[in-house]
């Protein structure tokens, strides 16, 4: 594996594989790697000649009230898994080597952001696209992978592939679980012993609505309010919102219909979980 710090090397390398036929996958992270980053660089390993890894964390999603000088960073650790797992290059700039200066341009991301998590994080979605946009540029990737459990970055995402005419693939991996379904997170530590128990109704509870929906309910609020009446006698943590939206639109829909997506966020004492299942509904079902 080697390491690369600087674009016009990780250009210069991704131009040299791709005119030797060499196909690329790319998985970007921010770093301080845990299973899910794991599942998502096997994915890319198996369907790809050569795999990059980028690690970097990206000041321009981090809202005034989110602490990105605190956030995790290890960079020996996430170096030696990235090598274990089989990354070819891992691309591991500075901030001064991606923002050398102001941006003089922006990217403003419109839609599938006024809800689930967005609706709280102004601008944070326009960060990721900002930053993603520059790696598609650098890495010039033929595939690129993303976890489910972030199913509004990936819904983003989606769409910036397709408004900007990238030539590449985005592939998605499920969310990597615990034995008793609860969606594995570096927040899970900051759980007590009681909270890790009550957990576990998260997931339930989504399987308890996609459950309602295989049985033939067709009426999101009816649907929600059974979700939340589950889950709210089965835990202490203060649910921030339960919402059921056409997936990757993510807009509200009367009758349920195609791709939807059913995703939750619960604030416990000294973590916040999301989680989320999405599913297909044939038509006339």
């Amino acid at each position: 594996m080697k390491i690369i710090r600087s674009i016009k090397e990780m250009q210069r390398i991704s131009k040299n594989l791709r005119e030797s036929g060499k196909s690329i996958g790319f998985v970007p992270t921010m770093g301080y790697l845990h299973e899910g980053h794991l599942a998502l660089i096997k994915k890319a390993r198996e369907e790809n000649d050569i795999l990059v890894l980028s690690i970097f964390v990206n000041p321009l999603q981090f809202g005034p009230e989110e602490d990105f000088h605190s956030y995790p960073r290890d960079e020996r650790r996430d170096s030696e898994l990235a090598k274990e797992n089989g990354v070819d290059f891992l691309f591991f700039p500075s901030i001064q080597e991606m923002y050398p200066q102001p941006m003089t341009t922006t990217i403003k991301v419109k839609e599938r952001v006024d809800v689930l998590c967005g609706r709280k994080r102004i601008g944070h979605f326009d960060g990721v696209a900002m930053v993603i946009t520059k790696l598609f540029h650098i890495v010039q990737p033929d595939r690129s992978y993303f976890g489910l459990k972030d199913a509004q970055q990936v819904a983003v995402i989606e769409g910036l592939i397709r408004d900007y005419n990238f030539p590449i693939q985005l592939r998605t991996v499920e969310t990597v679980r615990e034995d008793d379904g609860l969606a594995k997170s570096s927040r899970n530590v900051y759980l007590t012993e009681k909270e890790r128990r009550q957990a576990k109704y998260l997931y339930q509870s989504l399987l308890f609505g996609k459950d309602l929906i295989e049985k033939g309910e067709r009426n999101p609020s009816v649907i929600i309010e059974k979700i939340k009446f589950y889950l709210s006698d089965r835990i202490e943590g203060e649910i921030d919102y339960i919402e059921l939206y056409s997936f990757p639109q993510l807009k509200p829909i009367n009758v349920l219909k195609k791709k939807v997506i059913i995703a939750l966020a619960v604030q416990f004492s000294k973590a916040r979980l999301i989680d989320n299942v999405i599913l297909d509904i044939p038509d006339g079902a």
